[in-house]
């Protein structure tokens, strides 16, 4: 089997997927921009070879590669990142090489919300009232329709970005005003929910969940933007089985395979509305934080079922894992060296965050697990809280010598 991997440098913590593709035997062929000398001995020897292209972001350079790889390997059999920025270039690929896996059409179910919406409402799911906005006539009869308050956010698009939270007639001729006309929106109501949980998995090539999981944020992805707070999530030990029943239901309507999935859903009261369907893992360190609740690697994991092999199954009944982050720039109450004896049995690993996400979800991310809910919400209470204003000022007068 002959697969390419665009991008195996980067995300840092994706590399492991590289590692354990070539473990199980599989040819694996690497596309990316930075030089070979910079890829290290793990990569260099799990790629059998590697093509260095000047942009990735440059599709042409980048079919030219994959055409080379092609005549001196033979037929490719999978074009892989798992990358959300190289998702529709990983699709545009698979489409020109006859590649298995998901095509340009197929992501048009995850990459417009406005599609996603049907397809949840296809697999019963609540979802919430909305429409389209494609020119400034649509703005008023939108507003009419779902009524305030509401979220706009870009049809085409991830995250939080250029997301626009419309409370009141103001709100409305600001989003008018700063709106290029351009870029299709999508309204819809504003939940009322401060709670976001996820069904997060694993499909094997059959379309079968051969793994999930659920985490809860302690903050909404907005509140992070906006507020710039520290960013905590924690998977937990056992999921509702309702939120199961949606997942799957989901997961059947969109028909993926062999993918990761990541679906984004409100909790409000004892049932929950669909968000997004994400169609790649969670972003950040999460897999690793997968991977320590459930003491299972899926990096090995996501290798077998490629080679055609069973998952893994673990032995050990599941954990609460607790990844929660600290900003460089804040005060906290309490030193990292204080956190770190006290939960020295729960800590499992500390990351720096990239530059690419520190700004939204801080410097520096921490991974805790426990069998117990009550600690866990003790952990993020002392990762997060802040210094008094009394001991920041005694902190540098001492640090200065002023008594």
């Amino acid at each position: 089997m002959n697969y390419i991997v665009i991008s195996p440098y980067y995300p840092e913590n994706f590399q492991q997927f590289t590692i354990e593709l070539a473990n199980k035997g599989i040819t694996v062929l690497g596309i990316g921009q930075e030089p070979y000398e910079q890829l290290g001995p793990g990569l260099q020897n799990a790629l059998t070879e590697y093509f260095r292209v000047d942009n990735l972001e440059n599709l042409d350079e980048v079919k030219r590669a994959v055409a080379f790889l092609f005549y001196k390997h033979g037929p490719i059999d999978r074009i892989e990142s798992h990358n959300e920025y190289w998702l529709e270039q990983d699709a545009q690929l698979r489409e020109q090489f006859n590649v298995f896996g998901a095509k340009p059409n197929d992501l048009r179910k995850t990459k417009f919300k406005s599609e996603m919406k049907k397809l949840f409402q296809k697999a019963g799911v609540p979802v919430v009232p909305g429409q389209v906005v494609k020119k400034l006539s649509d703005v008023d009869q939108a507003v009419k329709k779902i009524g305030l308050p509401l979220i706009a956010k870009p049809d085409n698009g991830v995250g939080a970005a250029a997301t626009f939270k419309i409370e009141t007639a103001a709100d409305v001729e600001h989003f008018k005003a700063e709106w290029d006309q351009e870029t299709v929106y999508f309204f819809e109501k504003f939940v009322t929910s401060s709670e976001i949980c996820t069904f997060d998995g694993l499909i094997d090539s059959e379309g079968n969940i051969v793994f999930s999981t659920t985490f809860d944020y302690a903050y909404t992805p907005l509140d992070l933007m906006l507020y710039k707070m520290d960013n905590s999530y924690y998977v937990l030990k056992e999921m509702d089985p309702k939120l199961r029943a949606y997942g799957e239901a989901i997961v059947q309507a969109f028909g993926m395979k062999e993918r990761f999935f990541h679906i984004e859903f409100f909790r409000k009261d004892d049932d929950y509305i669909a968000i997004e369907y994400n169609n790649r893992p969670a972003g950040g360190f999460t897999i690793d934080v997968y991977n320590y609740a459930h003491s299972i690697d899926l990096y090995r994991g996501y290798a077998n079922i490629v080679a055609g092999e069973p998952f893994p199954e673990s032995d050990m009944e599941p954990l609460f894992c607790l990844a929660t982050s600290r900003r460089a720039s804040s005060h906290y109450a309490y030193s990292e060296a204080e956190l770190l004896e006290k939960y020295r049995d729960n800590f499992k690993v500390k990351k720096d965050m990239p530059a690419a996400f520190a700004e939204l979800q801080g410097d520096y991310l921490y991974m805790l697990t426990t069998p117990s809910r009550e600690q866990m919400e003790e952990m993020i209470a002392d990762f997060g809280k802040k210094a008094e204003c009394s001991f920041i000022v005694k902190s540098f007068l001492t640090a200065v010598n002023i008594q």
